[in-house]
């Protein structure tokens, strides 16, 4: 493990990402270290390279991200923060071109899928995913051809020297992306104000099993703010459920709902508690 004075977070993709905005907010101080894919920044962290990580997570239009949600599952890895941060997409590209001269988009799947009437105004186009929104514009700053764009962010296009080709091309005017930070430790600390609890289950395969396992969170007047369901791929047809509740495993009623979920199912995973970003807060509240 190497070992620094300095504070290095890993994130994905390039200066130009969502993520490194991300990373700004929640570790101001930070050395921003890119890596070249999600699966790097997991295991940038889980070696020790870097004491932190920032992963996108969950998307105010296109639900969880799932890749994200994988890549935790199979580590060790806790989440131990999060940002919510609003997310403004442009096309952007070498030049400033009418729509009709385009002939490949390219940016992350989930941006393109928060696109989904332009790309629809477009069906000329073809649509190519890249790991992040900032190696989108960076590969079309590279190629320089006018028929090739990208959904990237303002500043994405900046770094790269990008024409803004389109402003606000998202379906919604408000979009927020949920990103979280990544350690190899779990909070034991309990601050003042809202937290969130992340874990994941695996229900036995009866009928009403998943009632049965959520029917402690009703009793208890828990709040859950996220359930996704991922497939598990050595057992086809089966599913874990991904979840996020409201509050800290040392709130007593959160405590007993989680010990009476362990008994309800077939595995119960926590994967860390953290105190809600006031974004957060305020978008609850609206």
């Amino acid at each position: 493990m190497q070992i620094t004075a300095e504070l290095t977070v890993a994130y994905p993709g390039r200066e130009g990402a969502h993520s490194a905005a991300a990373c700004d907010r929640l570790f101001p101080a930070a050395r921003l270290v890119p890596q070249p894919t999600f699966a790097d920044v997991v295991a940038a962290v889980s070696e020790g390279e870097h004491p932190y990580g920032v992963l996108p997570i969950e998307s105010s239009l296109a639900g969880p991200v799932a890749e994200t949600h994988d890549l935790l599952y199979d580590s060790a890895l806790s989440i131990v923060a999060e940002a919510i941060l609003p997310i403004r997409h442009c096309l952007v590209g070498v030049a400033e071109v009418p729509l009709e001269e385009v002939r490949e988009i390219h940016s992350h799947p989930v941006a393109l899928d928060q696109c989904r009437r332009l790309l629809a105004s477009l069906p000329w186009v073809t649509a190519t995913a890249s790991p992040t929104t900032g190696d989108a514009a960076a590969h079309v700053a590279a190629l320089g051809e006018r028929a090739v764009v990208a959904i990237a962010s303002h500043r994405a296009a900046r770094l790269n020297r990008l024409a803004i080709v389109a402003e606000d091309v998202g379906d919604h005017p408000e979009a927020y992306t949920r990103f979280v930070s990544i350690a190899p430790y779990t909070r034991l600390d309990r601050r003042d104000g809202p937290w969130r609890t992340a874990f994941s289950f695996v229900t036995d395969h009866r009928p009403g099993a998943l009632h049965r396992a959520l029917e402690p969170l009703a009793r208890h007047g828990i709040d859950l703010s996220l359930l996704a369901s991922r497939p598990i791929p050595a057992q086809p047809w089966r599913y874990r459920f991904d979840a996020v509740l409201a509050g800290h495993p040392l709130d007593p009623e959160v405590s007993a709902t989680l010990r009476e979920l362990a008994g309800l199912t077939a595995r119960l995973r926590v994967f860390g508690s953290y105190r809600a970003d006031r974004e957060d807060e305020a978008l609850a509240a609206a």
